[in-house]
């Protein structure tokens, strides 16, 4: 269960599950920067609590859990539903503490808040059932007015003028973002400009530039574009900020230099070794740089990067009105693309559903979104669409999510229709754990074990909840699907009959003939369907005649 604070007054959110809960609180935290606030009843609705708690954790983003105990009389004595609860809180918690009378709880309460904050993760504050029926003096003032946002340092003269000199000196540098630029947009294109530096993001960083902007490759990596995966093992220096991707050591030129811009000390050199540190805001930072440097003439490594990212819109674009059955993922995409507005708010849930809304929503203006990052939580979407739609209430809010996903906090359709929530749902229906698959398939080559799917009518599920449904197989009647929608107040779910072909794997790519064998191109372009996609190599060449 969810509730937002709202200055003096509280805004109950009732879901179907603890999970969905929790998970609505982290999505609040990511979506607003504000803290989220979940809650869980004494034993088994505490328990429920714990993995959206541990996706605020993962990702970094405060939340407060208040979790309920049997009362004080009947703790520690096998009670029914009595469990010691704080062990169970104690590796997902910056802050764990159990109330032991009425009287500390308003003190508690803006404790746990102020270590949410200030400790970027999720504070547990457990209160036994007598403890919230006892009357207490309404005195004591929240410190909410007095929090500040940190003020970060200024980078070190020294720092700035060392990664000067390596961007000066560089063949092929990039830049490589995360959420720690989520404030420096404007700056990461002036730097990207200036010195020719094509640019990657974290997944988790996408939105922060607007998808079109010519020099932005997209991520790196199985979810990503391949362009971005490209340029990875092509670079000779990486402007790293802000950015803690786990999978980051596998994703670049090992001989690379490194110049690692980040708040956190302890991050620097933690995903790979650098060459220059520079613990500083990352506006700041790279204001530095840009201010410290001289403008530097396009290379063949930034053309080509560049060249390479109109050749994989093209080929993406070239599918949008694909017949091809079951439908495509682009088809779909291209319809969300004009439905959306500026102002859209996307809750993405975890598989096959993150690569293709990372390829193929092109975000722009003031669009949102979340998913569930390092912890990969599946049953993401439809949380995160319930906290967006109640924090932006006049925005068109959509959860997109693979069945799988789907499946496992479809309830919360209920809470939609109970709360009266304009959301549009998209299911992806495959009859498969997608992403799964292609792990199964790709990594370790093992026959497909546990990732098979019942085909479900999800269109009839949502009428039973009271939402409006609708089954679609072609991109005419999606968009169909989507203006009716549109029109009214209700929640809808729309289930999407969608191909089982996995989307174009980035991480095994075989489509350069140049070093890799003409057979497994061959039959790794038949299999995508990618006659018309050319290898960086062949954009490298073209730059430098």
């Amino acid at each position: 269960m969810q509730f937002i604070i709202k200055k003096s007054k509280i805004k109950y959110i009732q879901v179907r599950h603890e999970e969905a809960g929790a998970i609505a609180a982290s999505a609040d935290a990511k979506l607003t920067g504000k803290i989220g606030v979940c809650f869980g009843s004494a034993g088994p609705g505490a328990v429920h609590l714990l993995n959206g708690l541990y996706d605020a954790k993962t990702d970094g983003v405060p939340v407060l859990a208040i979790v309920a105990q049997v009362p004080t009389s009947r703790m520690n004595m096998d009670f029914f539903q009595a469990m010691d609860e704080e062990p169970i809180f104690d590796d997902v918690a910056v802050w764990n503490r159990t109330a032991m009378t009425a009287d500390s709880l308003p003190r508690m309460t803006d404790e746990a808040i102020r270590q949410a904050y200030a400790k970027k993760g999720v504070a547990v504050l457990t209160i036994p059932k007598d403890l919230g029926w006892a009357e207490i003096d309404d005195t004591y003032i929240s410190n909410a007015n007095t929090h500040q946002t940190p003020v970060y340092p200024e980078p070190n003269p020294e720092s700035v003028k060392q990664a000067v000199a390596l961007i000066k000196d560089a063949k092929s540098p990039m830049i490589y973002f995360g959420l720690g630029a989520k404030d420096a947009a404007e700056v990461l294109k002036r730097v990207s400009e200036k010195f020719k530096m094509p640019l990657v993001s974290s997944v988790l960083a996408k939105g922060i530039l607007e998808d079109a902007y010519p020099a932005y490759l997209g991520s790196t990596g199985r979810v990503a574009s391949k362009p971005g995966v490209e340029v990875g093992f092509s670079t000779d220096l990486i402007l790293w900020v802000g950015n803690d991707v786990p999978f980051s050591i596998f994703l670049f030129n090992k001989n690379a230099k490194v110049i690692q811009i980040d708040i956190a000390s302890e991050k620097l050199g933690k995903r790979r070794h650098n060459d220059v540190s520079m613990v500083a805001d990352s506006k700041k930072a790279l204001q530095a740089i840009l201010d410290a440097g001289k403008e530097k003439k396009p290379s063949a490594f930034y053309d080509a990067a560049l060249a390479d990212k109109k050749n994989w819109e093209a080929w993406q674009d070239s599918f949008k009105d694909s017949k091809e059955m079951p439908v495509r993922p682009e088809p779909i995409f291209d319809v969300l693309n004009h439905a959306a507005s500026d102002k859209a708010v996307f809750g993405i849930d975890v598989g096959n559903v993150n690569i293709n809304f990372e390829r193929l929503l092109d975000m722009h203006g003031d669009q949102k979104w979340a998913t569930s990052g390092k912890y990969a939580t599946m049953g993401f979407g439809l949380p995160a669409a319930i906290s967006a739609k109640v924090n932006y209430p006049d925005r068109d809010v959509y959860s997109l999510s693979g069945d799988g996903a789907f499946a496992m906090l479809n309830e919360e359709i209920m809470t939609q229709v109970k709360y009266g929530l304009h959301i549009i749902n998209v299911v992806f229906s495959n009859e498969t754990l997608g992403f799964i698959e292609a792990e199964q398939t790709d990594d370790t080559h093992q026959p497909l074990s546990g990732v098979d799917l019942p085909d479900t009518d999800w269109a009839m599920v949502a009428k039973g909840m009271g939402a409006l449904g609708y089954t679609v197989h072609t991109k005419e009647e999606f968009q169909k699907a989507v203006d009716d929608a549109k029109k009214t107040d209700r929640p809808a779910v729309i289930d999407v009959k969608f191909t089982q072909k996995m989307p174009f794997t980035t991480e095994h790519m075989t489509i350069d003939p140049a070093w890799q064998d003409q057979k497994k191109v061959n039959e790794f372009v038949k299999k995508y369907q990618a006659q018309d996609l050319k290898p960086f190599s062949y954009f490298l060449k073209e730059a430098e005649k």
